[in-house]
């Protein structure tokens, strides 16, 4: 697919920093690591991408507005655009030399995503999308979500919260519920890529509470683009503010819902 000149830039950025980011993943027994918390590193690794996008993105558009994981938020001149960034999702398995995290990138236009970029760098995987144009796997394989229509054939993925997070109860909970009536749920720490495997087909669906909008952005855009209903948790909130999401192909979306719903209507 031959895209706009802004996803040209996203992908552009998104390699760059891919490629920085295998160079350290290579060498990820040497890296610096401080904690900000249980379970949420930064490392030199992730600073050095975000300073990456940062130049690519913020050098080719200057007047967007920057919103990511690392650094402080920045208003554009132009107040319609921002971009919205993760440099590296999927900290913990980077540093603990598990080869499934990601580059995500996101333009938001007047409150709407409208292109995201996932690159999973070390299986080279780019999956793109722009609102309208469909969505893609690297140069040509074009993306449509699964066809399952029944539960128990079907594949889930969820972040399952760490250290006794705040959503761990409600997690719990979930699978409890969602376990006995499905073929599997997988928990492999990237969201980005887990929407991005759901417009893949390769998950049926995917759900998760407590997300920022770096984490989901530019996932929704290529799930939605590939078929996939992407809505919050909680009806009638907004996705990206709310950051409780749940997102399937459109044959398992209703039973898939109703049972993640169910929790936050009892």
């Amino acid at each position: 697919m031959q895209g706009s000149a802004n996803l040209n830039i996203m992908i552009k950025a998104a390699r760059k920093a891919g490629r920085s980011l295998v160079k350290d993943f290579r060498e990820v027994e040497n890296l610096q690591v401080s904690s900000k918390g249980p379970g949420d590193f930064v490392s030199k690794a992730d600073m050095a991408a975000e300073a990456i996008l940062r130049e690519e993105l913020m050098g080719a558009r200057p007047n967007y507005g920057w919103l990511a994981e690392e650094s402080a938020e920045v208003a554009g001149t132009d107040p319609t655009r921002r971009w919205i960034v993760d440099p590296l999702d999927g900290t913990t398995n980077f540093l603990h030399g598990m080869p499934h995290w990601a580059v995500s990138v996101a333009l938001e236009h007047k409150g709407e995503v409208v292109a995201g970029v996932v690159f999973d760098a070390a299986k080279d995987e780019m999956f793109y999308a722009e609102k309208g144009a469909g969505a893609w796997l690297n140069d040509s394989q074009r993306l449509r979500v699964s066809g399952r229509s029944k539960m128990i054939e079907s594949v889930f993925a969820t972040g399952v919260p760490f250290a006794g997070g705040r959503y761990l109860p409600a997690c719990l909970q979930d699978l409890a519920r969602l376990m006995p009536e499905c073929a599997g749920v997988r928990r492999w720490g990237a969201a980005s890529l887990d929407l991005a495997y759901v417009a893949a087909g390769r998950y049926d669906g995917y759900w998760e509470r407590g997300l920022q909008p770096w984490d989901i952005a530019a996932g929704v855009v290529i799930a939605r683009e590939a078929g996939a209903l992407v809505q919050p948790i909680r009806e009638g909130q907004s996705l990206l503010e709310d950051g409780h999401i749940v997102a399937g192909a459109e044959a398992i979306f209703d039973p898939f819902a109703k049972l993640i719903r169910s929790r936050e209507t009892a």
